[in-house]
């Protein structure tokens, strides 16, 4: 039967082929608007960055800073990373650094997940979700993946997810502790962090 007859009969029946929707994507509720840091624990901000171990398995690695002075407040690295696991490495870092007032990230599915919005505001922590295909919305976090991908991944071939975590971790203490950041003025984050702490010591 020819393509024509096919259709002839198709119209003749009033039946129609159904397209195939596209699966919409889930966006998160921002409980803050964007805004750019004015102290330390302002506005964190967090991302993923993917590699992948010389047996072409792939790894995630979760990074974390803080936006006004750049420290490198985590990456956690593992094969894949769930909503559930995020929710745990801020947990560790509230009992460090202190809860932000507001974290920002993208809409990727383990930020936008009903466990991590839920918990935020429950901590009362705001949630500033940038647009969809808007990263320039999380500059810092998006140069700072850059920064780590060029003088760290780009540079190492992991074996391991144990090696990559010792590699890297390694590397964010160079980042916090050794590396000058042009837009500090030439200082290390952790530097800028500790004249900041000691002008508030002054002040009070």
């Amino acid at each position: 039967m020819s393509r024509e007859r096919v259709r002839l009969i198709r119209k003749q029946e009033g039946l129609q082929v159904l397209k195939k929707q596209k699966k919409k994507r889930r966006h998160g509720k921002s409980t803050r608007e964007l805004c750019q840091a004015k102290h330390p624990n302002h506005v964190w901000s967090y991302d993923f960055v993917s590699d992948q171990t010389a047996d072409g398995r792939r790894i995630r690695c979760l990074t974390i800073i803080d936006e006004y002075t750049r420290y490198c407040l985590s990456i956690h690295v593992g094969r894949s990373i769930t909503a559930k696991q995020v929710k745990s490495v801020l947990q560790e870092l509230f009992v460090c650094w202190g809860k932000p007032d507001s974290i920002k990230s993208d809409n990727g599915p383990e930020f936008v997940a009903n466990e991590i919005q839920n918990w935020l505001k429950q901590s009362g922590i705001g949630i500033q979700y940038i647009d969809p295909g808007s990263p320039w919305q999380n500059c810092f976090n998006e140069s700072f993946n850059s920064v780590f991908r060029d003088g760290c991944l780009d540079r190492w071939l992991f074996y391991t997810v144990q090696e990559a975590r010792r590699i890297i971790e390694q590397w964010a203490m160079e980042y916090n502790h050794i590396r000058p950041h042009g837009s500090l003025l030439g200082k290390t984050p952790a530097r800028y962090l500790e004249e900041y702490e000691e002008k508030v010591q002054k002040a009070a």
